[in-house]
């Protein structure tokens, strides 16, 4: 990095440009492969609050006794 020059020519207009160091891939922080990084890693630090089991709150399924809806196709 030292030896490169602080200012080049621009390639589009050729005028003189300064040369800045710049951190990579700041437009990847809004994809979604940044996203699901992003959202693993603060899940070891600051996990989801849930207010129940997986799996639970599902209602019932229901059942009749009524011997007509037996008849009724299943879906």
């Amino acid at each position: 990095m030292s030896e490169v020059p602080r200012q080049t020519d621009c390639k589009v207009c050729g005028r003189a440009a300064k040369r800045t160091v710049t951190a990579p891939h700041l437009s990847a922080t809004g994809s979604s492969a940044f996203q699901l990084v992003d959202r693993a890693a603060r899940t070891a630090h600051e996990p989801d609050v849930v207010s129940r089991l997986p799996g639970q709150g599902r209602k019932p399924q229901r059942f009749t006794s009524n011997p007509l809806h037996a008849k009724l196709p299943r879906s």
